[in-house]
């Protein structure tokens, strides 16, 4: 009779432990579907401006700032299309009192840039009221420079490299490798200039006549455009449009930018607001991932088919 009483007692143990388990697994479900619920709200909250903080930058004075941090190319987080909805939406913000450009970049194409260009032109004639500055990170150079140079005001630190204001496309020459290596080239187009400037061909001087004249009339652009963005401020110095580099200080005394700052320099003593909201347009992970991807095809592909573009 113990023995039956034991077994009883212990089959009875077993099958309340198997339903606390099953207690305690359905809590923990609970929970995790509760924590998750409760992520999908935030994220929500934050997308629509529902918390507090979101809101209350917007219903104040605030500083507008977008931001251009990295090489600036098409279908890139940089490129001309998504820089300007931001700027338009910085623009137009109901409490917006200024807009602040914030540019750390090496430069990229010139087409991108002229575009960011052109609409910073368009915004400011359609906000007169809105001045737009820029602050300069540690790169502000080539089609950077190019995009912001119709600010209001630049603004950069002692460190920053400014200028770079030139056109180069560059590439390598194969052929007398291939030759070496008894490699036969084999190129067929249908167009006489099809094959301009090909890596694996031997440089014909007509073709590289040629490409200067492109590389010059791009110049030409940029240099018509700083002119027309920075004005009277400019130095009559030869070295501005060679391409050279210089330093925040020595970029100043040039007149390519006005004065050392900062963000917070430029929001609290120049716009004179006490708050800032950032208005950048910034892909989440997945769109990050595939335009990496496409991008990197790209490059590849134009590396291959139409050689480097300027500005690089």
């Amino acid at each position: 009779m113990q023995d039956d009483r034991w077994e009883r007692e212990a089959l009875r143990e077993l099958a309340l432990e198997g339903i606390r388990e099953r207690r305690r697994g359905r809590r923990w479900g609970i929970f995790f579907k509760a924590l998750f619920f409760g992520y999908l709200v935030l994220v929500l909250a934050l997308a629509l401006g529902w918390l507090p903080g979101t809101t209350e930058t917007t219903a104040r004075p605030h500083a507008a700032m977008v931001e251009v941090d990295g090489v600036i190319l098409p279908g890139g987080e940089n490129d001309a299309e998504t820089i300007n909805r931001a700027l338009r939406r910085a623009f137009s913000g109901e409490q917006s009192r200024g807009v602040i450009l914030e540019v750390n970049s090496p430069g990229g194409s010139p087409v991108q840039a002229n575009r960011i260009n052109q609409e910073i032109r368009r915004l400011k004639e359609e906000y007169p009221d809105t001045p737009l500055y820029v602050v300069a990170g540690d790169m502000f150079t080539s089609g950077a420079y190019y995009l912001a140079v119709s600010a209001d005001a630049i603004y950069v630190d002692p460190a920053t490299m400014v200028g770079s204001i030139g056109v180069m496309m560059n590439g390598f020459g194969f052929h007398e490798a291939m030759e070496r290596l008894g490699i036969e080239r084999r190129l067929h187009t249908a167009g006489e200039s099809k094959a301009f400037m090909d890596p694996f061909s031997e440089e014909r001087p007509e073709d590289v006549e040629r490409l200067q004249r492109l590389l010059d009339s791009i110049h030409e652009q940029f240099i018509e455009a700083v002119r027309e963005g920075r004005g009277d401020k400019l130095t009559d110095d030869d070295t501005i449009f060679s391409g050279e580099v210089w330093t925040g200080p020595e970029s100043i005394e040039l007149g390519l930018v006005d004065d050392i700052g900062s963000v917070q320099h430029v929001v609290r003593d120049v716009i004179g607001v006490e708050h800032m909201r950032d208005y950048t347009i910034r892909p989440n992970l997945l769109e990050r991932f595939g335009r990496g991807i496409g991008v990197a095809i790209g490059e590849t592909l134009a590396g291959h088919l139409f050689g480097p573009a300027p500005f690089e």
